[in-house]
């Protein structure tokens, strides 16, 4: 009886290309023969499965025919269920009796590079680790801008040996190695016989270059650990608990990769009088009833200073007046919001027969 390929990857028929994918990967992982725990005719038919669900057209034929599928095996030709070395180059290893595998576009590069441990991905060199600090600023700041002097202990690039890690005076030259490439040949032993593999150079680390002496100052890592000041620009109207991003002020990449960045997250001290609403400003007022009652003018603080404001006459308890441009702004914004005060009634506890008799009279001609 054919072989239901689905069931062998654990695939639904209508996986997707890289369900499928994803679970050859796994399956190959589990049982390749040179792993702890592989085995090798599992290892064949999942290849088998993978050769013929990976390609489209014998996807389709498989599909279509079912159990009359042709089985193939492992025939080396391209069949109709085989799996298909076409795309690959065999050639003998001079003694080794082995093959050395040259994956030539078939799409199992990168699947047999997890397998072994390599690939032709050079190690890319890390960059600087990022920093986050917290600073305060006050109600007035957040509205205006403000700048800090932040201190902060980082790595930074070596002054001694602008990064590269080898002393002023040591000879550079071509990394004998990989003789300037950067990168070196690995092999491999599988049952298949023998994978190349293009790997960093561990001599160089990838440079193509060595030198006959470290720098001192850093011992050859580019980069020394050192307390710097760092001015920080904090916006106008940023909000309590915004982080501003200042690239590159973060810890020194390796070996020239860029520089990480400093987070700086801003908390605003609350104001005694003002609360922030978006790019308003909210106070409040006391005043007496009287004034409620006849109307007058007010001295009233805001953010720029103190500045009158004229209370008509019945103004309500609760009722709020708006002193344009006097507010915040939007982070990044131009226009400033408005200075909201909402007024508040004082009410006499005891009044004095005179004060009742004029209340009465008034509560009358309502």
């Amino acid at each position: 009886m054919a072989k239901d390929y689905y069931e062998i990857l654990g695939v639904a028929r209508g996986a997707t290309a890289e369900e499928i994918k994803k679970a050859y990967r796994k399956l190959a992982h589990k049982y390749h023969p040179d792993k702890g725990g592989g085995n090798e005719e599992k290892f064949k038919e999942i290849n088998q499965a993978y050769q013929v669900l990976s390609d489209k057209a014998k996807r389709q034929q498989y599909d279509q025919f079912g159990q009359t599928f042709d089985q193939g095996g492992f025939s080396g030709q391209g069949g109709s269920g085989g799996f298909d070395f076409s795309g690959f180059d065999f050639s003998r290893q001079g003694g080794s009796g082995g093959f050395n595998f040259e994956f030539g576009g078939s799409g199992f590069e990168d699947i047999f590079s997890d397998i072994f441990g390599g690939g032709t991905r050079q190690r890319k060199k890390r960059a600087g680790r990022d920093i986050k600090v917290d600073v305060e600023i006050s109600f007035e700041e957040m509205v205006r801008g403000a700048e800090r002097e932040i201190k902060i202990y980082k790595r930074i690039v070596c002054p001694e040996c602008q990064g590269s890690g080898a002393d002023p005076k040591a000879e550079v030259k071509t990394c004998p190695t990989c003789q300037g490439s950067g990168k070196v040949q690995k092999t491999s032993q599988s049952f298949f016989g023998i994978f190349s593999q293009i790997a960093e150079c561990p001599e160089c680390r990838g440079e193509g270059k060595v030198f006959s002496e470290k720098c001192r100052r850093c011992g050859g890592d580019g980069r020394i650990k050192e307390e710097v000041s760092i001015k920080a620009v904090i916006p106008a109207g940023i909000s309590n608990g915004q982080t501003v991003s200042l690239p590159g002020y973060g810890e020194a990449g390796e070996r020239g990769a860029p520089a990480g960045e400093l987070f700086v997250t801003v908390h605003v001290r609350s104001h005694e009088k003002f609360v922030r609403q978006g790019k308003d400003i909210l106070s409040q007022e006391e005043i007496p009833f009287s004034l409620a009652a006849l109307g007058g003018k007010i001295e009233v603080e805001t953010i720029d200073g103190p500045l009158i404001l004229k209370i008509p006459s019945g103004t309500q308890p609760g009722e709020t007046f708006r002193i344009k441009g006097r507010g915040a702004i939007e982070l990044q914004g131009r226009a400033r919001g408005n200075h909201l005060v909402k007024i508040k009634v004082k009410i006499p506890k005891s009044l004095s027969r005179e004060q009742k008799r004029i209340i009465e009279e008034l509560s009358r001609s309502e």
